[in-house]
């Protein structure tokens, strides 16, 4: 028995012993899986941190760059937006400075900004500005050029914008020829002493000159009244206005068929040939202006220069240029004389245009709306 026994606990004995033995073998091979699996995470997180590394530094390096860009590029936006700004104000005032007649602006904005004043002279002209609005269909306002020319400029940018043709008269006569009658035929040697507005005494090259005005104003005149398109008309307006020096040419023409116009009627005077009209005769009993010449001197002379013209001198080149002007002033008003027709005798199929003052030396461009 005892030996059975002992038989049998040796059996058991190495069945433990290969139990373990197998268990053992089993916890081996467990460890070294496990030990592989944690080498391979290890490895893998390794090489996700390097990666991630050089992707960071990567996406470091971009934003870094990004923000450079951007923060580049706001500056230079700035700076061509502060680059514009300037450009557009100069190019703005430069276009303000060359048009010698501006755009239109609203009459009663105009009146509120030129006469804000609480003083008894500004609301006596913002009363006048409100009653040219309400009562006369004057709804806007060019504002023209304040110089001695000025007068001249508002009759003229009208009379070329609204396609007025050549007056009767100069349609039968040539005006080129006119310095060369003037000079030769009726002997009136003293043009010589005829002054271009603010330039001086020219001598002898007088004739010349004048022939050279008179070539811009029937050349530039001729065109613009042939162009049937207002707005190629406007734009061809626009485009001469903005040209001092041609500007000033067409003035002189004009100054000088005023003096031509008086020469005519102070000869039919003293001859007797025919009546003059009425407004020659107010022209001559001016002491200043009794003949032809001391007109010249006293009054033709400092046009563009040191003067500008009379009412007397406004009839005229009304009825040389065969328009009726009708002038609002404004400082007259509540009086007969707020509004006043150059000449006041016109004939009916003359071609009408409007100027609005306010001391009778500076003159506006009044637009009627109905």
């Amino acid at each position: 028995m005892q030996r059975r026994h002992d038989r049998n606990w040796s059996k058991s004995g190495d069945q433990f012993t290969e139990q373990e033995k197998r268990s053992r073998i089993n916890h081996s091979k467990r460890s070294a899986g496990s030990h592989e699996v944690q080498s391979w995470t290890r490895a893998t997180k390794q090489s996700l941190c390097l990666v991630w590394q050089k992707v960071k530094l990567q996406l470091m390096l971009s934003m870094s760059f990004l923000v450079a860009v951007f923060w580049y590029c706001r500056r230079l936006y700035s700076f061509l937006a502060q680059l514009l700004k300037r450009w557009s104000s100069y190019l703005q005032r430069k276009l303000i400075k060359n048009h010698s007649v501006l755009e239109e602006v609203d009459l009663l904005t105009y009146s509120a900004r030129e006469w804000r004043e609480e003083t008894k002279q500004a609301k006596h002209m913002r009363e006048a500005y409100s009653e040219l609005f309400q009562n006369y269909h004057i709804k806007y306002l060019r504002q023209v050029r304040k110089d001695n020319y000025c007068i001249l400029r508002a009759v003229l940018f009208q009379i070329f914008s609204q396609g007025i043709p050549f007056p009767s008269w100069m349609r039968e006569r040539d005006i080129l020829k006119l310095p060369e009658k003037l000079l030769y035929s009726q002997g009136c040697n003293w043009i010589q002493q005829y002054s271009f507005g603010p330039e001086s005494y020219t001598g002898p090259n007088a004739f010349g000159k004048l022939r050279k005005c008179m070539e811009t104003l029937k050349t530039n005149w001729a065109e613009i009244s042939g162009t049937k398109d207002n707005e190629k008309r406007r734009n061809m307006c626009n485009a001469l206005f903005s040209d001092e020096s041609k500007e000033h040419k067409l003035y002189e023409a004009i100054k000088f068929i005023m003096l031509y116009e008086v020469v005519e009627a102070y000869e039919q005077m003293k001859n007797r040939d025919e009546p003059i009209p009425h407004l020659f005769r107010r022209l001559f009993a001016r002491d200043t202006s009794s003949d032809p010449l001391s007109f010249m001197m006293n009054h033709l002379n400092a046009i563009g220069d040191s003067g500008c013209l009379d009412q007397v001198e406004l009839f005229l080149l009304g009825y040389l240029l065969e328009v009726k002007i009708k002038v609002y002033r404004l400082h007259r008003f509540k009086s007969e004389e707020f509004q006043v027709n150059c000449p006041d005798e016109y004939r009916r199929e003359w071609n009408e245009i409007s100027l609005l003052t306010e001391d009778d030396h500076y003159y506006h461009i009044p637009v009627i709306r109905t």
